[in-house]
């Protein structure tokens, strides 16, 4: 169940006027659910420095509460703050799949891959109960159409039944993220996700069920879990993780707030060392928001660090995840078609 916490927000961009607390004041906030009747449910992505061209989100907020997530400044945009707001007000998307079936019945569609999750994790806690993903899911096992998911949560594991269809019948990659190693680390920073073993076992189960698995070592952040990079590596190999990759943090906007009072309050002694090690990898910031520099680091410690995963990597024999077919089809036509047959 989840604890409630105090309504510790970073002032959002877009509003006019903010609002302080009295010591002593400050409200309490527990989880709170509110429909988004979006009427699309595919984001089309015209980032040159990423892979794919849509991505799927059924929500937006994300109850497990890691401090560095880049998606905190989205919250902004409803009039939100990207701290406990972005971790306790939470959106559904209810018409997920029907939206999905529509978009894969337009003549444009041909059956791109759709990451799953490149916002907020597609199973967070919530999903147990509203199983918007798995509805989702279950349209592209319908439309035979190639999917990546990336999440941090066992939850996944309960959905093995369509993902193994979707192995055999389109394409489906998984991305599972392990920030940290230790799980003290983890838990203060990611206070509600599950803790890293119990991510290297989802690896193991998804692997054993022929499910492709990629081990995300990300964000990577020097000074706190630089030195988990090999550790978490070789579990992930060891579980059948086939491919992996790193990323060096970035703290935009609000992250970069909650991210530093989380670490001080929970690893004060490190602090200084972390933020300081950053800004050397980020020019001088604790963000970087260009094209492609944003997914690597600068300067003699980040090019460290590239090496020593590459190393690592290669000693493992990580690869990359098989290439996407292209399977998409639409099963109403086919029904008419067989009509004629």
């Amino acid at each position: 169940m989840l604890r409630r916490l105090p309504v510790t927000n970073p002032e959002s961009r877009f509003e006019r006027y903010t609002r302080d607390y009295v010591d002593g004041e400050t409200p309490e906030q527990g989880l709170q659910i509110y429909r988004d009747d979006t009427k699309s449910i595919l984001s089309e992505n015209k980032s040159p420095d990423l892979p794919f061209r849509f991505s799927l989100n059924a929500y937006r907020g994300c109850a497990h509460g890691c401090a560095y997530c880049y998606a905190r400044q989205t919250h902004e945009y409803l009039g939100w703050g990207g701290g406990s707001d972005f971790e306790r007000k939470i959106l559904i998307k209810p018409n997920a799949a029907t939206l999905l079936r529509e978009r894969f019945e337009r003549e444009a569609w041909r059956g791109d891959l759709i990451v799953i999750s490149a916002n907020t994790d597609a199973y967070q806690p919530i999903e147990r109960q509203f199983e918007l993903t798995r509805s989702c899911l279950e349209v592209c096992v319908e439309y035979r159409n190639p999917v990546h998911i990336i999440t941090r949560s066992a939850l996944i594991e309960r959905d093995i039944d369509l993902l193994s269809q979707l192995r055999r019948e389109a394409s489906i990659g998984v991305s599972v993220s392990v920030t940290f190693w230790n799980p003290e680390t983890a838990r203060a920073i990611e206070p509600y996700a599950p803790p890293p073993s119990r991510r290297i076992e989802t690896i193991r189960r998804l692997s054993a069920a022929d499910i492709p698995v990629m081990v995300h070592v990300a964000p990577l952040i020097p000074g706190l879990s630089d030195s988990d990079l090999i550790p978490i590596l070789e579990a992930a190999r060891e579980a059948g993780a086939l491919g992996a990759m790193y990323m060096p943090v970035r703290l935009p906007g609000p992250a970069k707030v909650v991210f530093e009072e989380r670490l001080r309050e929970h690893i004060p002694l490190r602090a200084e060392k972390v933020l300081t090690r950053i800004r050397e990898m980020r020019d001088g910031k604790l963000n970087e928001a260009r094209f492609f520099e944003r997914q690597r680091g600068v300067g003699s410690y980040a090019a460290l660090l590239e090496q020593t995963f590459e190393v690592t990597a290669k000693r493992l024999g990580f690869k990359d995840l098989p290439s996407v077919k292209s399977t998409f089809r639409r099963p109403s036509r086919k029904r008419q078609l067989g009509l004629f047959d």
